[in-house]
């Protein structure tokens, strides 16, 4: 019994942060009703002869109701699902739950405790609210993006991580929770606009913080932490792997300096000298390039010099620390990341494989009291 049990989420299908947002309330024990379109034909990234649901992670532990929302009674259909959820959450462009039907204002109509979450990219309004877009392009416009990378090359930054995953779904997954606590006190719902540019705006606010006091500058890879210093960097080994070091602290940068050998040399005397790091690192690229990642591992990994090996999807569930914490798992023959984060009491849990499309459809109306003959009629009207 995850710390969310007793919650019920209605998760209206799409991608993007909301399904990623939904496995988070499913891990922690939530029900979560994934409303789904009837698939006919191949889903995105669907490999020809693939089970859709198999892999599809983010869908864990939910329940799917294949439904086609365009039909008439469907609207209706959902708003009785809607009357006994606690939570409600949709990723489609604004305007578009209301052209079906089932906007904040039917929902809460319906149900007045229910919290409704909204996740897009540019929010529910403001010049580009309606414009299409996708991660890149909102971590762009909040500045969160320019930063990653280096100066002689475009920005980047890890697709789907910084934007949908961080400054959306994580930050919608704090709005919902906010406002299930605030709901028991006053008894009354609310909408949460969580968009995707003000999210990662927010998250740049250490950043901004040292902008403030001087210790930032607009220019890429020319500050401490985004690759401008020796110590803070990532670098290629002699077979072609990468490592990472980020010895910030000073007595972190000694041990990563005695580990490297160069104690006592007078040219990384000078640690927080900008004038000094491109001719400081360049020294540290030519050392890293001198042996093998592994080599590197067995000399700098489990001290304090700051140091882990930059590790590919493939290789992250193998290594020892996070074999040991589990932060890996594998369900139904699936390797995923282990629900997170760690509860003593009350542990999440991966509550059940994802689910095929339309799985629990009849499970989930009958449980809602809609009758044999209503259901036989949904399905004559194809709305199930």
């Amino acid at each position: 019994m995850g710390p969310l049990a007793g919650i019920k989420v209605i998760e209206v299908g799409g991608i993007g942060p909301a399904p990623f947002c939904g496995m988070l309330f499913a891990d922690m024990g939530a029900e979560v009703i994934l409303i789904e379109r009837k698939r006919d034909g191949a889903a995105f990234g669907q490999r020809p002869g693939d089970d859709p649901g198999r892999h599809s992670i983010v869908h864990r532990g939910k329940k799917s109701l294949a439904m086609d929302l365009k039909k008439p009674g469907a609207a209706a259909t959902l708003l009785r699902l809607v009357m006994d959820a606690d939570v409600l959450i949709e990723g489609f462009r604004p305007g578009v739950m209301e052209k079906l039907g089932l906007g904040p204002d039917q929902c809460l109509a319906a149900n007045r405790r229910l919290i409704y979450g909204r996740i897009t990219g540019w929010g529910q309004y403001g010049p580009l609210s309606r414009c299409a877009g996708h991660d890149i392009n909102y971590i762009s416009l909040s500045g969160a993006l320019y930063h990653g990378g280096h100066r002689d090359s475009p920005p980047a930054a890890p697709p789907t991580l910084v934007g949908d995953i961080g400054g959306g779904a994580m930050i919608l997954a704090i709005g919902l929770l906010a406002a299930l606590l605030e709901a028991r006190q006053s008894g009354e719902g609310q909408v949460i606009d969580a968009a995707i540019s003000d999210g990662s705006a927010l998250m740049t606010s250490l950043l901004l913080g040292l902008q403030q006091q001087g210790l930032w500058a607009d220019q890429r890879q020319g500050n401490f932490l985004d690759g401008g210093s020796h110590w803070y960097d990532c670098y290629e080994c002699a077979d072609g792997g990468y490592v990472s070091v980020g010895a910030l602290e000073p007595g972190f940068y000694r041990q990563l300096m005695e580990r490297c050998g160069f104690a006592g040399d007078a040219g990384f005397a000078a640690q927080f000298d900008p004038a000094q790091w491109p001719r400081q690192k360049k020294r540290m690229a030519e050392l890293f390039r001198s042996r093998k990642r592994d080599e590197w591992c067995a000399i700098l990994e489990g001290t304090d010099a700051c140091f882990a090996p930059v590790l590919s999807l493939s290789e992250a569930p193998q290594h020892p620390h996070n074999r040991a914490r589990n932060t890996f798992t594998e369900a139904d023959g699936i390797t995923q990341p282990a629900p997170a984060p760690r509860f003593s009491r009350t542990p999440a849990t991966i509550a059940g494989r994802p689910p095929a499309n339309g799985e629990h459809t009849l499970t989930i109306l009958n449980g809602a009291g809609f009758s044999e003959q209503e259901v036989a009629g949904l399905r004559a009207q194809d709305v199930i």
